[in-house]
């Protein structure tokens, strides 16, 4: 887990080629365990900023 903001969003960051299905696993599985709900992938090895976003979200409520 590279950040957690406000505690409520976890923020992993790449610089990789391409997000792989790993990547997203580890995200998923910081959510779980960490109990959060709202988690960003950012890989800033692209282009535009914007293509290198990922936004996962765990359960269906928004937890504060």
């Amino acid at each position: 887990m590279d950040l957690v903001v406000e505690g409520l969003v976890i923020v992993e960051i790449k610089s990789v080629d391409a997000i792989s299905p790993i990547h997203q696993a580890q995200i998923i599985s910081y959510l779980k365990l960490s109990g959060k709900s709202l988690g960003l992938l950012i890989n800033f090895n692209v282009v535009h900023l914007k293509d290198g976003i990922r936004r996962f979200v765990n359960g269906t409520e928004w937890k504060t």
